[in-house]
């Protein structure tokens, strides 16, 4: 066996005497990858016009309205999911959206607000927070054995 043959078969075979390395952490408790920061704050400020967006044809269009709000937002929630496959794509949206809903609830000085009547409001709210968790609790998107769905191949 020439030197060349032996040096690429010693840095080919697995060592066997290292330790075990345990798992990284997954879900949330994984830090985020710095690549993708620009596109959470994106998210975020997409989520934000979403709510903004959401308030005010729900209140204006009351039955429809609502059901076009609440599909939008989770369209968005869900594109996040997918377009970053992590969990924390669907809950920054739902962050930017939440903040803006919830500053559209302060009202003004004259004691109006945006919100047309109560129920409105209980079911933009608690629609918009339900879907946001079953978008970011979603399962995991599958991956075709053939690879067909990759990007690059």
């Amino acid at each position: 066996m020439s030197s060349r043959q032996r040096q690429r078969a010693s840095s080919q075979s697995p060592r066997t005497n290292a330790p075990p390395r345990s798992p990284g952490p997954g879900g949330l408790a994984a830090p985020p990858n710095p690549r993708r920061i620009p596109l959470y704050v994106a998210l975020a400020v997409l989520g934000a016009a979403v709510g903004l967006a959401g308030t005010l044809v729900q209140a204006a269009l009351f039955p429809g309205g609502l059901l076009l709000a609440l599909a939008a937002s989770a369209g968005l929630f869900y594109g996040g999911r997918v377009l970053t496959r992590t969990q924390l794509g669907a809950l920054v949206p739902a962050v930017g959206w939440f903040l803006a809903v919830l500053a559209l609830l302060g009202g003004r000085p004259e004691g109006d607000y945006v919100f047309g009547d109560e129920l409105g409001l209980a079911l933009f709210m608690l629609g918009g927070m339900a879907v946001a968790v079953i978008c970011a609790t979603v399962a995991r998107l599958p991956v075709p054995a053939n690879g067909a769905g990759q990007s690059g191949t």
